[in-house]
This record gives structure tokens, sequence and C-alpha cells, in this order.
């Protein structure tokens, strides 16, 4: 008899509004922090021992912040938010102060994509006012590396990542016409085009260990796909999901789960080898818009966090057997 799905480990209540992105920092220097950004602007850094905030950052003229990540080895973090902007943040030795910011010109939900490279240099890819489009620039000095636009008419970009490849960066879109197209940054060109949804790409997430990646949509099929030699994108496996629309999709680093957050308010949680539909974490009373997962190295420390727009966080401990 299969075991119930568990209840959360904890949950995180004061978030003062929608919880739109979450991203985990848990490396093993100082505390394990979570952070989080909500629609008015808040971003709450959450001390996972203490589970409080240890600081409330009030940021993008309290509009809604969509997309965070902290840069490796460092007390730098990044913020994307509906203001049309990018605020870049010293937490250094207790500080909340934006060092630098970056007009994107975007009004649309893409996420932005960071990369930090093999040379040292940190790239940033993000949606511009041209709505089809994506700029990478070199976050330095903010220069541009290159803009990367479909010649087919696929509609609004919608989601993104960008990696390190053999060859070099590589960037994969998802667009509003239910498209996926993997990007050649260095010669500013698609390797390949995939047909996966018929209504908008919402989420994506690639695992590049695996060369294989999942893209969710507003309709109720989920699809994984992969990633062949010559960089052509192939449709993997797919499943049905009882209700429309994955808000987000993360694989876990280890490559054996995949968690949805989905708009009927449930984390579903997958076997990302065959997507094979392992629990539905039922709390949420609305919709949840992220989830993520830490980067615990101990795999029994491992979380699975997840945001909703009934503004609380829930905190799981999943498979996270070694």
């Amino acid at each position: 008899m299969a075991r119930p799905p568990p209840n959360p480990l904890y949950i995180l209540r004061g978030s003062g509004d929608v919880v739109n992105t979450l991203h985990f920092c848990c490396d093993g220097q100082g505390p394990s922090l979570l952070y989080s950004g909500s629609g008015k602007g808040a971003i709450h850094v959450w001390n996972l021992t203490t589970r409080r905030p240890e600081c409330v950052l009030e940021s993008h003229s309290g509009n809604s912040v969509i997309w965070l990540q902290a840069l490796k080895e460092s007390s730098t973090l990044i913020s994307q938010g509906r203001d049309m902007r990018m605020c870049v943040w010293d937490l250094s030795e207790g500080r909340g102060a934006v060092t630098d910011s970056l007009l994107t010109g975007s009004v649309g939900f893409c996420q932005c994509s960071l990369l930090e490279t093999r040379s040292g240099s940190t790239l940033l890819a993000h949606p511009t006012e041209n709505m089809e489009e994506v700029s990478v620039v070199e976050m330095k000095s903010w220069t541009q590396v290159c803009t990367l636009k479909p010649h087919l008419k696929l509609g609004m970009l919608m989601c993104m990542k960008m990696w390190q490849a053999e060859s070099g960066p590589v960037l994969c879109a998802g667009y509003e016409d239910g498209s996926v197209i993997l990007w050649d940054v260095s010669h500013r060109r698609p390797f390949s085009c995939l047909k996966a949804h018929t209504e908008p790409v919402m989420c994506l997430d690639v695992d590049v260990c695996r060369q294989k990646g999942v893209s969710g949509s507003s309709d109720n099929i989920l699809h994984s796909w992969t990633i062949n030699d010559q960089r052509n994108l192939q449709m993997h496996s797919s499943v049905q999901l009882t209700n429309p629309g994955v808000s987000s999709a993360r694989v876990r680093a280890d490559g054996k789960i995949l968690a949805t957050a989905g708009w009927d308010n449930n984390i579903r949680v997958f076997g990302w080898k065959k997507l094979k539909a392992l629990a539905v974490l039922q709390h949420h009373t609305d919709m949840v818009n992220s989830v993520a997962f830490s980067d615990h190295q101990d795999p029994p420390q491992r979380l699975l966090a997840a945001g909703s727009k009934d503004q609380r966080i829930t905190v799981w401990s999943i498979y996270s057997e070694s």
C-alpha cells in the first residue's frame, strides 16, 4: 500500500503578498537561506535554521519581484522586477543595498537566466521591450553579447534557461505558440526548434548532465525532451495532468525527481527518468507560482520549497534518501 503524501516540514508565513519566486542558497558558507520575491516588491531572506527572515529588502518601487538568483561564492543577489529593472544587491556583512541596476524595458513575465562561465565572466539573459527577443549581457560592464530573436513569428518569449556546453553558452527558450528553441549563443543562431505544446510554454528546466529538458504549459500536458549530439530537440515522453496549468518546473540536481507548481494549488512530484507520478503535495489554498530545490550537498538535508498566491511558502523533505 502506497504511503500517503507527507505534510510540509514547515511553513514560512509573513511574505505580505503573493509569493512569485524562490531561490535557495545552502552552500555551507554561513546559514542556509531561502530568498523569496513577493507581488509588492519585497525580497525576504529566510534563515532556514530559525525559520524567520534575516532581513526584508524593499525593491522595484513596490512592483512584483519575479526572479531571484544569488551569485556563487559571493554575497551578491540579482533581482528582476515588473518595473522593467534588474537590481544587483550587496548583502555582505548585513548590508542590503542596490549597487547597480539595468533597465530591460520588458513588461512581461519571462524570468531571466544567469550563467557564471568557466572563463570567470557572468552572463545574464533577459527579456527586452521587444517581446520576442532575448538579450545576453556581460554583467560586470552590462556589455551586450548578443540578441536572439526567432525568424518565424512564435509570439512572446515566455521562459528560458542558459547553461555552459563544451562549445560555449547555450540557451533554451519557450514561446507563446508552444515552441521551444535551443540557441547557440556564441553564433547567435538556433540549433533547433521543437513544437512542444499547443498552448504557451509557461516554464521549462534542463538537466544539463543528461541533456534532457521538461516544459509545462497552460494545457494539461507535461513534456520531456532530449538534446542529441547534433543539438536537435526531440520529444521524449509526456504525462497528462489532472488539471491544466503549470507555473514552474524544476529537476533536482541529482536527476532523480521533478517537481511542478500547479494552477490547481498542488505541487506534483515525478520520477525524472520516466515521468512517473510519485506524489501530489496538497497544502496551498491558491495557485502555486514557484518551486525550488535546495542546493544542499548532503542528500538527507535536501529540501523542496513552494511559493503560492496564498502568500505562504511550504518547505518539504521528500525522497531525500541518498
